[in-house]
């Protein structure tokens, strides 16, 4: 090991309070600390941050960080600090005389770490403050959002590839939790003028159990889910404003702790609701997408999806806020006709150009297929990002099943029309070939002749719209997706066309609203020794979150105060022990802890 690496593993114990890397991060900050210019695609919950902050104490001199939020730099500059590193921001939520001084400390070579908004970055005396000062790391996080194929693309991210030019070419660390390959490919031409290394970890979150369900009474289903996680933390997406407040108020009158959040409320009471979801446990909050990418918070428990996401991505995305701690939460996505309707709507509505919207179409019926997908959920979603896997056993189809029919022969037949045409065709033509319904393009193509074409005129062309979607959730074919949309068999369809494996589809995909067959229960929440000890633990914590103003993970994170419960620390020596205490919060907060635990004998 170098002893660059060696430092950094040094400085992971004595400032931030761990053990070891988590999967993946070592050989990131390895060549991160080397020099090289990286783009790294790990799951949200990897420890992203840690690959650019680990680097900056050891190579010194500034890193600049390319945050799309201010919340996100808030909550980071604010935690960086509880580490007794010298981090900050320019944002537009500073005064004038908190940014000056920032840009003093800039100029004095005292900061290690510089949050900024890409819009920022692009000002003039931003170019020039950055070129005077000894700036040795570039750092994008949410780095998806500088391409068009990303789900949150944003264009003043597209300024940021000539900015590291003009720089000097800095070396650059790029960070993101969902891109595809096309996504990763745009990433790379966008920001980079050659090839940077690439590290896609697994998307695999195994702590997240995925659960999918048939809209029936949306609002019933959802109260009853959160009942059985009263005094969890948690979120619950909803499609509209409106139905973020009428959603919050009735799970209110129910018992439960719920807040609307949105960008239409007014900004006092949208970051109220901000900070008491932050700052105090058990808070549901029901937002919209404009919650959440600013949030760090890492004991969200669970993920609810009232109405369908627009997109795998965007599903990937949402669910990745819960279990960012490493332990079990749950999530449970609510989907129907009407939200297909509405999404489909969404996308022909939209200004987006006709490419945008074909690739929109492909990735939202790939979401469709993920609802309709026979067998492991976690399977389907992994295939979609290009990654095999075996059944996860934490999912709702693993736990609880579904009722199946064989359609072996079916997917023979869709699989010999796609070789047929030579891989070059999407869902709509292989289905007038399949149903034989002729047409334009048939004729064009002269597929009539196919000694495919009319084999499949015993199911309606919904039925193979659905046949193609479950195809795909199980990983027998794969969509071009930043193509024309053209399927593609895969080995594992190649087996099942030789008759060596076999397949079957769900016989609900067309979600005829039947009753599930058993109630899921979801994953137990994890269990400390000491339920007691532990409320007392979070007590404390929310009371210094709100004297900080700060989200109460700043102070310790759900697992170091589980934890400190578990092994109940009677020294300080004791407390170093505990997961998430480095030195500077084991001076600031290790007494107050410690009395805790002393006042709570076994």
């Amino acid at each position: 090991m170098n002893a660059s690496l060696d430092s950094a593993r040094q400085k992971l114990k004595s400032i931030f309070g761990f053990d070891d890397f988590r999967p993946g991060q070592e050989a990131v900050i390895a060549a991160v600390l080397a020099g090289e210019n990286v783009l790294a695609v790990m799951p949200t919950g990897a420890g992203k941050s840690l690959c650019y902050q680990l680097p900056a104490l050891v190579r010194g001199g500034l890193t600049v960080v390319v945050s799309p939020l201010i919340a996100l730099m808030r909550d980071q500059v604010g935690q960086l600090r509880e580490y007794g590193i010298e981090a900050a921001s320019l944002n537009s939520s500073n005064d004038a005389a908190d940014n000056a001084a920032v840009r003093r400390a800039i100029r004095e070579d005292r900061l290690r770490l510089l949050y900024v908004a890409p819009e920022r970055l692009v000002r003039d005396y931003m170019r020039e403050l950055l070129a005077e000062a000894h700036t040795t790391l570039l750092a994008i996080d949410e780095a998806h959002c500088v391409s068009q194929w990303g789900h949150d693309f944003r264009p003043e991210y597209l300024a940021i590839g000539r900015i590291r030019r003009e720089l000097g070419d800095v070396p650059t660390v790029a960070l993101t939790a969902t891109a595809d390959a096309p996504t990763r490919a745009d990433i790379e031409s966008k920001l980079f003028s050659t090839p940077p290394r690439l590290f896609v970890r697994s998307f695999d979150r195994p702590n997240l159990r995925l659960a999918m369900r048939p809209k029936q009474q949306a609002r019933q289903q959802i109260a009853a889910f959160l009942a059985e996680r009263k005094g969890q933390s948690g979120i619950v997406y909803c499609a509209s404003r409106k139905r973020t407040e009428e959603l919050a108020e009735a799970l209110s009158k129910s018992g439960i702790r719920a807040v609307p959040y949105h960008a239409g409320l007014d900004v006092r009471v949208r970051n109220a609701n901000q900070d008491l979801f932050l700052q105090e446990d058990g808070i549901v909050v029901c937002a919209t997408v404009a919650f959440g990418m600013g949030i760090d918070k890492p004991d969200v428990r669970f993920v609810v999806h009232a109405d369908l996401p627009s997109n795998v991505e965007s599903y990937y995305q949402e669910i990745g806020r819960a279990g960012r701690d490493g332990l079990p939460a749950d999530t449970l996505t609510l989907f129907g006709l009407d939200d297909m309707r509405l999404r489909r709507m969404q996308i022909e509505q939209s200004d987006a150009p006709d490419e945008r919207k074909r690739i929109e179409r492909q990735r939202f019926n790939a979401l469709v297929a993920l609802c309709e997908a026979p067998s492991c959920r976690r399977q389907s979603l992994l295939a979609y990002f290009g990654e095999a896997s075996q059944p996860c056993g934490n999912c709702d189809l693993c736990q609880d099943g579904v009722e199946t029919a064989d359609a072996t022969i079916d997917a023979q037949k869709a699989m010999s029309a796609i070789l047929r045409t030579g891989e070059r065709f999407g869902t709509e033509h292989l289905v007038l070939i399949l149903t034989g319904a002729g047409g334009a393009a048939i004729e064009r193509y002269g597929h009539a002749s196919l000694p495919t074409y009319g084999v499949g005129k015993d199911r309606s062309a919904g039925e193979w719209r659905s046949i193609f979607r479950q195809m795909s959730a199980a990983g027998l074919i794969a969509l071009d997706i930043a193509g024309h949309g053209s399927w593609s068999v895969t080995e594992m369809g190649r087996a099942v066309l030789r008759g060596a494996e076999k397949f079957a589809v769900r016989k609900d995909a067309l979600w005829a609203g039947k009753a599930e067959k058993k109630a899921s229960k979801g994953t137990p929440a994890h269990a400390p020794a000491d339920g007691e000890l532990l409320a007392a633990l979070k007590a404390l914590r929310t009371r210094l979150a709100k004297e900080l103003r700060q989200p109460a993970y700043v102070v310790f994170a759900d697992r170091s105060l589980i934890e400190m419960a578990a092994i109940r620390p009677q020294s300080l020596d004791d407390m170093r022990l505990v997961h998430g205490v480095g030195a500077a919060k084991l001076e600031r907060y290790g007494k107050p802890f410690l009395d805790v635990v002393r006042a709570h004998p076994r």
